[in-house]
């Protein structure tokens, strides 16, 4: 099992290095369907994407790629959100036992969602003219950016899917951003979301450890290589049949 564990986090750091496609949209729903339950589905991956977002991180604080007021308005949102989905989630297994049954609905709805997120990314973003708010002042969309946060992070806390996807659409909408302060900020900002779920979801016991570490041994070297061998394969088309797996998951969980 251990062995089989790190061979698929060794194919999901790959992808993930090949394409920049959310990580978790492809580990969560792929654990459910091996008969991991749904909410320790949801924590352990919550916990080891913090730390895959941690070096991340790092490495765009070092090149000087974050916009960090906008990681600053989106977090202010999006972690007390997060922390009151997991509460909520909470509830409702005490009060009426359906935990399990509403994180793996919602999670097939929200996998959709970034499924057609990420084709409308990958074929649009190099097309979308100037709008409205991205002409604005970051100040004058604090209100909105706030907002934003909150109904993302909310997912988040429920799925464990968005940190990236559905967070870096609504960004190349609404500000102005080069591609790499576009990823840099993504990557920061849920770096921080997805350290507050799933510490939450840690503290109620719903991360399996021994699982995390092992998907954390294939899926570092993974990123690796798919990495670099990303400039050298086309990526439109592989993110394409990506979000099309995506789909059938969210299809397969609803």
């Amino acid at each position: 099992m251990s062995i089989g564990i790190i061979v698929m986090g060794l194919l999901i750091g790959f992808l993930v290095g090949l394409t920049g496609v959310g990580g978790a949209a492809l580990l969560t729903p792929i654990l459910i369907l091996l008969g991991i339950s749904p909410s320790i589905a949801v924590g352990t991956d919550l916990v080891y994407n913090s730390i895959t977002k941690l070096f991340g991180t790092f490495q765009h604080w070092r090149q000087k790629t974050i916009n960090f007021k906008l990681v600053k308005y989106l977090a202010i949102g999006s972690i007390p959100s997060a922390i009151c989905s997991v509460g909520i989630l909470q509830l409702f297994e005490t009060f009426f036992h359906n935990q399990e049954q509403v994180i793996k609905h919602t999670l097939g709805y929200v996998l959709i969602l970034v499924a057609l997120a990420t084709l409308i990314k990958t074929f649009m973003e190099n097309k979308v003219e100037w709008n409205y708010f991205q002409k604005k002042p970051m100040h004058e969309k604090r209100g909105l950016t706030i907002c934003v946060g909150a109904i993302l992070g909310f997912i988040v806390g429920l799925t464990s899917i968005g940190s990236g996807s559905l967070f870096a659409l609504v960004m190349i909408y609404l500000y102005r951003l080069s591609p790499s302060k576009l990823v840099g900020t993504d990557i920061a900002h849920a770096f921080l979301l997805v350290s507050a779920a799933g510490m939450m979801h840690a503290g109620i016991g719903n991360v399996d450890y021994p699982l995390m570490f092992n998907l954390l041994m294939g899926s570092i070297p993974g990123v690796i290589l798919g990495s670099t061998l990303s400039p050298k394969l086309p990526s439109k088309p592989l993110k394409t049949i990506m979000a099309i797996m995506i789909l059938i998951s969210g299809f397969k969980l609803i």
